[in-house]
């Protein structure tokens, strides 16, 4: 496969672990890779740079430093680091491009018909995919043309709770939207149950610190350049908000009404999961509120 021109972004911190699979799985292909990192200690760094050695790709880690506020990681690689690329990428640390989706984004580099495309996900855990939850359909904006997309910007009044990385904000396109790539994304974003409960507790966090602006619609900058599905799903997330036993609510949702328990054990565990992030997030917003002030 040629070169294709298309700059990769992969934010991260601390994942000497799972960056090598995703970066060999675009190092041969992609015309530069940028490793955002955010001073890990686990020898990070020096992991990519040793895969930069061999790579066809050009391969570079730089730091980013969060000032608590704005520009968080993925907004601050885009409007700061040498693009040299008209088409850019992003990757996750723990996401991996499989050979036919990177002849496909080779292919709308070469033949674009719009100016961004969705990519559709592959949701695995604990080492198995995860057909139905409602998981099957996600699907993100991830290629797009660098000039015409930034992420929105949601309120972070001042707290480093929210984290330095756009986590679930979305990205606004200034160009046509295309549709989606066919091949897969393989997200391996939770190996273990350890690893999902870490990663959900700091993103409860980071919902309670935006609950009341949410609420508010204060960061719906992005609402009109969203498909209809997403408008839809973000006024659901704020009636659901206030429902009672909103946790268990969300159980029967994703094990019964998108048929969970067709995914076996680890469907039964991943939904049980959802429902305790679910209650974590309510309890982070009460004691915000009640014991904090």
């Amino acid at each position: 496969m040629n070169k294709v021109p298309v700059s990769v972004i992969i934010p991260a911190k601390n994942e000497k672990n799972n960056i090598v699979p995703v970066i060999n799985a675009l190092k041969d292909w992609a015309d530069e890779i940028f490793v955002v990192d955010s001073q890990s200690t686990d020898g990070m760094p020096d992991a990519v740079g040793n895969i930069a050695k061999n790579a066809i790709a050009k391969i570079e880690c730089v730091q980013f430093y969060f000032n608590g506020t704005y520009p968080k990681k993925k907004n601050w690689a885009l409007d700061n680091l040498p693009i040299r690329n008209e088409w850019v990428l992003i990757v996750d640390a723990d996401e991996v491009i499989p050979p036919a989706l990177a002849e496909e984004i080779a292919e709308k580099v070469a033949h674009p018909d719009a100016d961004g495309y969705y990519l559709h996900f592959l949701y695995m855990f604990l080492g198995r995919p995860i057909r139905h939850c409602g998981y099957a359909s996600l699907r993100v904006l991830r290629l797009f043309r660098h000039k015409l997309g930034r992420y929105e910007k949601m309120p972070t009044n001042g707290s480093k709770n929210v984290g330095d990385c756009e986590a679930h904000e979305h990205i606004i396109l200034n160009g046509k939207v295309g549709g989606c790539l066919k091949t897969s994304v393989e997200h391996y974003a939770y190996p273990t149950i350890h690893s999902w409960v870490e990663k959900h507790n700091r993103y409860s966090s980071w919902e309670a610190e935006l609950y009341d602006g949410f609420m508010k619609g204060d960061f719906d900058e992005g609402v009109k350049s969203m498909p209809l599905s997403r408008r839809i799903k973000r006024r659901l997330k704020r009636i659901h908000a206030h429902l009672p036993c909103r946790a268990f609510v969300r159980f029967c949702y994703h094990y019964i009404l998108r048929a969970g328990f067709l995914d076996g054990k680890p469907g039964f565990i991943f939904c049980v999961l959802l429902s305790f992030y679910d209650f974590l997030c309510n309890a982070k917003v009460w004691e915000k509120r009640v014991v904090s002030g």
